[in-house]
């Protein structure tokens, strides 16, 4: 199928109504057909002589990945055609406006950034939770959708953890946008989930400032240049970025993978508690590395072969968010030094997690308050002490630590939401007091927590005794 493809034409049951894109890898049209209950676009890609093979290429990793791939952050497939006469795929229109266009209006505002930021990196999640990385995220490619949720697009460059990678053979290009590549595409590395919290970086950086962190080389020696070179610092280029922002941009930028965020999850979380980023040297930084710092750093790239060391999922089991519910109204409670003990035995098992400590408490108008300590304020200061009391003994660094006080009527309903929204990957609860009835589990906040929870739930009781 070449360029005179036109609309009106009918493909199995698909017509082709306006023409909404021409690009490099092909064409795509609003399509009508079979209903699926949602409106839907048809790739078609570009073919016949003086095409690039690049094309079909890509075209065949989507064909192959999405059909596999489900959830609110992803287009749905409909169909595909045969590849040996009519190629295209029909998937879902996502209804929203891109990033690109939002950002053809200028730089965003702090919270703006924040919250956009944090559902681009749900979205990572959720895909590397599937094996799968997407490895040329940019704004042409982030849909906002008006729920508030983002949809990734165009998965022509992925990879997937159990399909053959079509594209890594392919040494005549590092597959990516030049703007937003990762320095493991650069050296040919493909299967890093790290990759997209690179990407993801520069997308932060250009929303904050309005600039891109590297931007547009047009060479493989350009594109190299991140491998040694760090970018302006985002408050040098837009002062009223405040230091927490810089600290996730530049540690999401970081060269080496290692030195990154670790998962798509922890960038989420910070960005929606920015009270709680662990702040370092990159939150001041006020100019780029020294001329020796750079030599010495290019001297090292030039001997950088990056290799793989897991597949997404498992880069992601490794790097855990675990939640962990406190009754700090009981303090003194039997219960509690159990919780601590299995809390310590859980972080034992990963070299990288984030804890995040939960403690829900009644609200209340709080107006007859006859003391400050009696206040909604005072209240609330006095459960975080008694949540810094609880964890003091686990001596853990505070960047992997975050402490929450929340009033709510439910904890339970309470509970599931925030380990909902902050991707946690374990709930960590205590079993109803060994004093109370058997019968006291099916109205307790564990067994709530347990039977509707996303994610695993860890119930410790006290050793000894039952429940």
């Amino acid at each position: 199928m070449d360029d005179s493809i036109a609309v009106g034409t009918e493909i199995d049951g698909f017509r082709l109504e306006e023409r909404i894109h021409t690009g490099a890898m092909g064409h795509i049209f609003r399509v009508t057909g079979p209903d699926a209950g949602f409106p839907m676009i048809m790739k078609v890609p570009r073919l016949g002589s003086g095409e690039s093979g690049e094309s079909l290429i890509s075209f065949e990793t989507e064909t192959m990945i999405l059909p596999v791939l489900s959830g609110p952050h992803v287009p749905r497939f409909v169909a595909a055609g045969d590849l040996t006469k009519t190629p295209y795929l029909v998937t879902e229109w996502i209804e929203g406006e891109s990033l690109e266009r939002a950002l053809a209006r200028g730089s965003l505002a702090t919270a703006e950034v924040a919250r956009i930021g944090s559902a681009i990196a749900d979205a990572l999640h959720s895909l590397h939770v599937g094996d799968t990385i997407h490895l040329d995220l940019k704004p042409d490619n982030v849909i906002l959708k008006p729920t508030g949720e983002v949809a990734l697009v165009d998965f022509g460059l992925a990879y997937h953890a159990h399909f053959p990678d079509l594209l890594a053979e392919e040494e005549r290009f590092a597959a990516g946008s030049a703007p937003y590549i990762s320095p493991e595409q650069v050296l040919g590395t493909r299967s890093d989930p790290r990759s997209d919290i690179f990407s993801l970086g520069a997308v932060l950086y250009e929303m904050a400032t309005g600039e891109l962190p590297f931007g547009v080389p047009a060479t493989m020696a350009g594109m190299r240049d991140r491998l040694w070179r760090d970018p302006v610092p985002p408050r040098v280029r837009s002062p009223g970025v405040p230091p927490w922002l810089q600290e996730i941009i530049l540690r999401c930028l970081e060269p080496r993978a290692e030195d990154r965020y670790q998962s798509a999850a922890l960038v989420a979380f910070d960005l929606r508690n920015p009270d709680q980023v662990g702040l370092t040297a990159r939150a001041e930084k006020s100019g780029q590395a020294g001329f020796l710092e750079h030599v010495r750093r290019w001297w090292r790239s030039r001997h950088e072969r990056a290799a793989p060391r897991r597949t997404p999922n498992a880069q992601v089991a490794v790097t855990p968010v675990i939640m962990v519910a406190i009754d700090t109204t009981h303090p003194e409670d039997e219960r509690q030094p159990a919780l601590q003990r299995a809390t310590a035995q859980a972080l034992s098992l990963s070299p990288d997690f984030r804890l995040i400590c939960v403690s829900v408490i009644p609200g209340g108008p709080g107006g007859g308050a006859t003391s400050e300590a009696a206040s909604p304020s005072g209240i609330y200061l006095d459960h975080l002490v008694r949540l810094r009391h609880w964890v003091e003994p686990l001596r853990l660094p505070a960047r992997r630590l975050s402490l929450h006080v929340v009033e709510a009527a439910s904890p339970e309903k309470t509970l599931l939401e925030f380990a909902r929204r902050n991707n946690v990957d374990l709930i960590m609860v205590g079993a109803p007091h060994p004093a109370q009835q058997a019968l006291a589990w099916w109205r307790s906040v564990a067994s709530g927590v347990t039977a509707n929870a996303h994610c695993s739930v860890h119930v410790v009781r006290v050793p000894g005794r039952a429940a």
